[in-house]
This record gives C-alpha cells, structure tokens and sequence, in this order.
C-alpha cells in the first residue's frame, strides 16, 4: 500500500526529531570538551545539524504537516550525547568514541528512512540531501576516532 501524505510528514519529523538530538548533543559536547579542536569541531557540527533541520522542517511543511521543533526526550541518539559527559572525564579520545556511538544511530535512521521504497521523490530528495550531511559528519568522527586509536 503507497503511503499517505501522513507517513511522509511522520517519516520526515521522526528525522527531524532524531537531528535536532544530534543537534543538542553536540553542543553538550562542545560545553563539555577540554580540547579546542573538539570544541570548534562539535559547534559547527551543531550548527549544521540545525541547518538540516530547517531543510527537514520545510519538507514536513510542504507536505502540508506541522513540524516538528523538539527532539524525542528520551531518544537513544540524546542518551548516546549524555554519556559524553562521562567519557570527558576520561580525555578525548572516549568523547570521540561516544560521538561516534551517536553519530552510527543517526546514520542508521536515514538509512531505514531511505531504505522505504514508498516515499515520494521530493521528500526522498530532501531526505538525501540531509543525508549525505549526516554521512558526512559520521565519516569524519569516524577518522578522527581511527586516527586516534592508531597513534
């Protein structure tokens, strides 16, 4: 059965919901972290994730939904920021893991989203091109981890 226009905006939010967590998270993070890199690196992390969220936002308008402004209290990706917190205490290399952690559960939420075969082609768009900003920011804590457990 082809989905309605209320699974779209419900698909799209629940993307909304999850990035304005990642959101949130990394600016816990940049608050909490010692070095300035991590702090530099987890505001401008922030701040795009707020931009994809405006984009998910005008999606979920015109689509004829109300958006979502507010993350999920209790979603994983929230809980995977707030252990940043105790992975400070134990230097940067555990915030970069932890980041990572949360940034592996986002990355998986879009992939589920675009894995749905029934979503039309503007909201499949919009939904890539949030996409390819999350990968993106996945991959490099990805590297920065790597890097870090090589030397």
């Amino acid at each position: 059965m082809a989905h309605t226009n209320e699974d779209h905006i419900k698909l799209v939010n629940g993307l909304v919901e999850i990035t304005i967590d990642s959101a949130d998270g990394y600016e816990e993070a940049a608050k909490d972290a010692e070095s300035s890199r991590f702090k530099t690196l987890f505001q401008a992390r922030a701040q795009e994730r707020r931009g994809i969220v405006s984009d998910l936002q005008a999606e979920v308008r015109r689509l004829g939904g109300t958006p979502d402004d507010d993350g999920s209290i209790l979603a994983a990706a929230h809980r995977v920021f707030l252990n940043v917190r105790d992975a400070l205490t134990k230097g940067d290399e555990a915030v970069v893991k932890t980041v990572e952690d949360g940034e592996d559960h986002i990355k998986a939420k879009y992939e589920k989203a675009l894995g749905d075969v029934d979503i039309q082609p503007e909201t499949r768009r919009a939904i890539e091109e949030a996409y390819a900003k999350v990968k993106a920011g996945h991959d490099q804590m990805r590297d920065i981890k790597h890097a870090q457990q090589a030397s």
